[in-house]
C-alpha cells in the first residue's frame, strides 16, 4: 500500500502540471524503437521525490508485440549499497511518425508527459525531457560519460528552458 501512495503521489505530480500552458518542447525527428530499446544509465536529472536520493539509476526499456514499453526503473536508495528500488511504468508511443513522444503510466490513469528532446546518432545518449520542465533525464549506455560529454548534454538542457542549477548528478558505479 504504501508503495502504490508514493506511486500515485509520484504520478500526480509529474502529470499535474502538465495542464499548465507550457510551449511544447521539441522532440527529435525520429526514434528507431528497437535500438532505443535496453538499458540507460541516468547520469543527471532534475528528480523527481522518489528519486532525489538515487544511486546507480538505470532506466531499461523492451518493446512489447503491443507496441507499448515495459520499463523498468531500477536504483540504490541513499548510497551505492542502499536498498534497491525498482518501479514497472508502462511507456505508450503516443507519435507514432516520430516514436519520440511517449506517456509514461505508473499508476492507472494517470500518464505523465516524456519526450526524446534529444538522442546522438550513435543511440549512446539521449535527454528525455517534459513540456512543464520541471524533470530532465540526461541518459547514457554507460555509467559514466566524458566530461565535455556532459558540458554540452547540460547545455542542451539549459536551452530546452530548464534551470540547470536543479541538475543533480546521479553517482554511478563504473
Amino acid at each position: 500500500m504504501k508503495y502504490l501512495m508514493a506511486m500515485a503521489a509520484a504520478t500526480l505530480v509529474a502529470t499535474g502540471c502538465s495542464s499548465m500552458n507550457h510551449e511544447t518542447l521539441a522532440t527529435v525527428p525520429a526514434v528507431d524503437l528497437p535500438r532505443f530499446m535496453g538499458n540507460w544509465y541516468v547520469i543527471a536529472h532534475i528528480p523527481t521525490f522518489i528519486e532525489k536520493d538515487a544511486y546507480d539509476a538505470i532506466e531499461h526499456y523492451d518493446l512489447r508485440p503491443d507496441g507499448t514499453i515495459a520499463t523498468t526503473f531500477t536504483f540504490r536508495k541513499g548510497k551505492s549499497d542502499g536498498p534497491l528500488k525498482t518501479y514497472s511504468p508502462v511507456g505508450y508511443v503516443r507519435d507514432s511518425v516520430t516514436n519520440a513522444t511517449w506517456s509514461m503510466q505508473f499508476l492507472w490513469p494517470f500518464k505523465a508527459e516524456y519526450l526524446i528532446a534529444y538522442l546522438d546518432a550513435g543511440y549512446t545518449q539521449t535527454i528525455i525531457a517534459r513540456s512543464a520542465r520541471d524533470y530532465v533525464w540526461i541518459m547514457a549506455r554507460t555509467p559514466v560519460i566524458s566530461q565535455e560529454d556532459y558540458d554540452q548534454d547540460v547545455a542542451r538542457v539549459a536551452a530546452f528552458g530548464y534551470d540547470t542549477s536543479k541538475l543533480r548528478k546521479v553517482p554511478q558505479q563504473p
